[in-house]
C-alpha cells in the first residue's frame, strides 16, 4: 500500500475513533511513526484532524438530537459543571465519545467546542507520537 493510502487510512481511523463508532488511531499512528519516522508530523496532523473532525460531527449529531432525549448523566453534569473546557477531555477512551454529542445537545458554543476539542486531541496524539518517537 503507497502512502497515501496510508494517510488516508490513518485520517479515516482517527476520524471514526472520535465518533461511537470502534476505531484504532493509536494503532495506526504507531505502525505510521515506526514505518515512516520521516513523516511522523504529517501523521500527526492528520491523526489529529481526524480525531477533531470525528468529534466535530458528533458534536453535530448532537444538535440534532431531539429535546426530549437526555444524554448520559454523568457526561451531561460534567458539562454543565464546566462548560467548554469539559470537552478538553473528549480523548479520553469510551467516556470521550459521549462528551461532544452531549455539548452539542447541550448547545455549548462552537467555535469554543471545536477549539477545545483541537487542543485535547493534539495533546493526546502529541503524548502518543513523544512516546513512540523515545523508542
Amino acid at each position: 500500500m503507497d502512502l497515501f493510502w496510508q494517510y488516508a487510512a490513518l485520517f479515516f481511523s482517527a476520524f471514526t475513533s472520535a465518533t461511537i463508532l470502534p476505531g484504532t488511531s493509536e494503532a495506526a499512528l504507531a505502525v505510521m511513526v515506526r514505518n515512516y519516522p520521516q513523516s511522523v508530523w504529517q501523521a500527526f496532523g492528520l491523526a489529529a484532524c481526524g480525531n477533531t473532525l470525528g468529534s466535530i460531527a458528533s458534536y453535530g449529531m448532537g444538535r440534532l438530537l431531539p429535546r426530549k432525549y437526555t444524554p448520559n448523566r454523568k457526561t451531561e453534569a460534567c458539562l454543565k459543571k464546566y462548560g467548554v473546557w469539559g470537552l478538553l477531555l473528549a480523548w479520553v477512551p469510551f467516556v470521550g465519545d459521549a462528551l461532544p454529542i452531549a455539548a452539542g445537545w447541550l448547545r455549548l458554543p462552537f467555535g469554543m467546542s471545536c477549539l477545545m476539542l483541537a487542543i485535547g486531541k493534539c495533546a493526546r496524539y502529541g503524548v502518543l507520537v513523544a512516546g513512540l518517537s523515545a523508542f
